[in-house]
């Protein structure tokens, strides 16, 4: 397919880092990757699910969380208007308004424009409470409440994208909607387990991808956070074919990926698979977002 001339497409970096407990040093770390997207030139760039921080504990987790009006999301305002680019905050343990009944906090995957304003925010609708043999427990509820809703897709510079969180990717239901409500590029921040990642986490990205016809964006935590937990890394770009066409190399670091729209759209006319979807069948999984 005839693809439009490279220079001219959006750019977009995609970060991977370690979080610990320690806050600052985290913010350090993910501000150095970002000033460098920026110098390279990208548009837009990802940090991963808790690009904040990762706890030892729950009790850990709710005493470092905040308020989206607090320091750390300034922090972030100030570097997104200092380097002209657009920031996917992956997921931001926030202290929503609700925090003084429940005392529990969200997953937040916060959207930030050029100017440091927070243009979309989507509260990560499926927790991760499961038990993998090698991997350790995982209860994200204990800590943290489902988001009520489903955002619709956000323009951005480098097109509509499409906000889920982890463990949303098992949910084929959840892209399709973003799908069929004009998203583009599908963001699954993450900080995928050591057996499930190898097992599970490129062919996901593939499938989802693939079954949307969407360009999938994932930044991932990777790496050793304390001694109670480790995550799989592998960041990728995957584009509406299929194809893996970025992915950052061990450790800390960012890759760079060119969205081509135009090829998006010939791939969906060539293929249009959502003319051929039978909501009469199988109901809500053929409509649109409401």
């Amino acid at each position: 397919m005839a693809s439009s001339s490279s220079w001219e497409l959006p750019l977009v970096a995609v970060c991977q880092v370690t979080s610990t407990p320690d806050k600052q040093q985290n913010f350090k770390t993910c501000a150095e990757l970002v000033r460098e997207a920026a110098r390279l030139g990208a548009c837009l760039a990802f940090l991963p699910e808790a690009f904040d921080f990762i706890a030892r504990d729950p009790a850990e987790t709710l005493y470092l969380s905040e308020p989206l009006g607090g320091n750390l999301l300034g922090e972030y305002t100030q570097l997104a208007r200092e380097c002209g680019l657009w920031l996917s905050l992956g997921g931001f343990h926030e202290r929503g308004q609700d925090w003084e009944q429940t005392q529990k906090i969200y997953n937040c995957h916060v959207i930030l424009n050029s100017k440091g304003s927070v243009v979309a925010t989507y509260r990560k609708t499926h927790l991760c409470d499961v038990e993998i043999p090698g991997q350790g427990p995982m209860r994200e509820s204990n800590s943290t409440m489902p988001g009520p809703s489903l955002e619709s897709p956000v323009d951005t510079p480098a097109g509509k994208i499409g906000l889920a969180v982890c463990y949303d990717m098992r949910f084929p239901e959840l892209s399709l909607a973003l799908a069929q409500a004009g998203a583009e590029i599908l963001t699954y921040p993450s900080a995928f387990g050591s057996v499930t990642g190898p097992a599970h986490w490129e062919v996901l990205l593939r499938a989802r991808a693939i079954e949307t016809q969407c360009y999938v964006v994932a930044a991932a935590q990777c790496g050793r956070h304390h001694e109670k937990r480790a995550s799989y890394g592998h960041s990728m770009v995957v584009d509406p074919w299929g194809t893996v066409v970025a992915r950052c190399s061990e450790g800390p670091g960012l890759c760079l990926a060119r969205i081509d729209l135009n090829y998006l759209r010939q791939l969906r006319q060539h293929l249009p698979v959502f003319q051929h979807r039978r909501p009469d069948l199988y109901g809500n999984l053929g409509h649109p977002l409401s």
